[in-house]
């Protein structure tokens, strides 16, 4: 998911939700660079779609109440109009806010000298920070996608495990309100490929779509969910079958992430086998994965390649849970039609899928543990080769599209 893909980990700065350009493309990435820092994508403080964005945070993402106290996270200057927003809902209705600011230059060299130790004491510090709010939300903005690629991949497990994974984990998922979302820049424009000013426009349409009719719109597939057993996945180099037997199917509808719309659950551990070939690049800590090609066996992921098959496999190192899938959830957000290689909004376009490796979600709990959480997703249009969804021997998708009856009124031609 999304939670902390969603989530989040959305715990202060979190850099694995930065996906953007290829690290491959310095020129693209030192001009998004310079853009962002003079020409923010959001800089009204008086816009409209700013301040229904913040309503639609405090009051139904994170559902805060009177008395009920929020710490705000806010990635850089680009953050603060939104930030603002939100500040002052909260406060409309008798909330109390807290703000938290970061800087990915100085997360990037406080990660390349941190020890241990270091985190250790952020944890006990942050744990009775976090412990006291009863509500997060995450603004995360990078001027520079890519300002984490030089970082060694030791240094994210060292925070992970000592930092990371026992905050989210223990404090942040079990007993905080929280969402996360990105704040517009002209790096992430780039990124997809758009203009600004039509890369932001888009992006408040997708963040404020009509959550509550697109939750309705899940129950029967929920119900489907709950009731299947085995589950196969093919297409263009995948042939994936596991089970969701027991595990429960949670609706993402803008409580954790916006934007959001997608139904998760987890494949159970030691269940699935086959190939799975992931036709979506995928950014992490500033390296671009492409081609993307898992072997499991009882589970675990006994072959992994990519553009940078070395790499990739130490991430799949990074623990003993790291080999295996915390996740499997559609994606089915109408207005997302197309990949703007942000994890946040990819993870959610319409006729797509996407698998997570590593840890699984309190809620989908399918026992596996990791400092690792990483989507990777999967597009079944015709355009990207399509593929088929089975559970237990009947087509439900097939080309992105769902056939059965009941299921119809999630294709986004039915949700807009």
């Amino acid at each position: 998911m999304k939670r902390l893909s969603a989530i989040v980990i959305l715990i202060l700065f979190v850099p694995c939700l930065v996906p953007g350009q290829a690290a491959a493309e310095p020129e693209k990435k030192s001009q998004a660079t310079s853009n962002s820092a003079t020409i923010p994508a959001v800089r009204d403080y008086e816009d409209p779609r700013i301040l229904k964005l913040a309503k639609i945070l405090v009051n139904y993402s994170v559902n805060l109440k009177k008395g009920e106290k929020i710490l705000l996270s806010v990635g850089n200057e680009n953050s603060v109009p939104l930030a603002k927003a939100i500040i002052d809902e909260v406060y409309r209705i008798g909330g109390i806010p807290f703000v938290d600011m970061f800087n990915s230059r100085l997360e990037r060299a406080l990660y390349l000298g941190a020890s241990a130790e270091r985190y250790q004491l952020m944890l006990s510090w942050d744990s009775l920070k976090y412990g006291s709010m009863n509500a997060y939300i995450g603004l995360i903005c990078s001027e520079n996608t890519s300002e984490f690629s030089d970082v060694p991949e030791e240094k994210f497990s060292l925070e992970s495990k000592h930092y990371g994974e026992p905050l989210t984990n223990k404090i942040i998922l079990p007993k905080l309100k929280i969402c996360g979302l990105r704040v517009p820049a002209a790096s992430m424009a780039q990124a997809a490929g758009m203009s600004t000013e039509a890369f932001t426009d888009f992006y408040f349409k997708v963040c404020t779509v009509d959550y509550s009719k697109l939750a309705k719109a899940m129950e029967p597939l929920i119900r489907l969910m709950k009731a299947t057993d085995k589950v196969r996945i093919v297409g263009p180099g995948t042939d994936l079958t596991f089970s969701i037997k027991g595990i429960p199917a949670v609706v993402c509808s803008g409580h954790v992430n916006i934007p959001d719309g997608e139904l998760y659950t987890a494949p159970v551990k030691n269940s699935v086998n086959g190939t799975l070939t992931i036709n979506q690049p995928s950014k992490r800590y500033g390296v671009t994965y492409q081609d993307i090609r898992l072997k499991f066996k009882d589970g675990k992921i006994v072959n992994a390649t990519a553009n940078y098959p070395e790499k990739l496999n130490q991430i799949l190192d990074t623990d003993e849970g790291a080999r295996y899938l915390g996740e499997f959830s559609f994606g089915l957000n109408p207005d997302i039609e197309k990949p703007m290689n942000n994890t946040l909004f990819d993870e959610k376009i319409a006729m797509s899928f996407h698998i997570a490796i590593g840890n699984s979600y309190p809620d989908a709990d399918n026992g596996n543990r990791s400092g690792l959480h990483w989507d990777l997703v999967c597009i079944q249009s015709p355009e990207y080769g399509g593929g088929e969804i089975w559970f237990d021997g009947k087509l439900v998708r097939k080309d992105g599209l769902f056939v059965l009856p009941e299921l119809l009124g999630l294709n986004p031609e039915n949700l807009k």
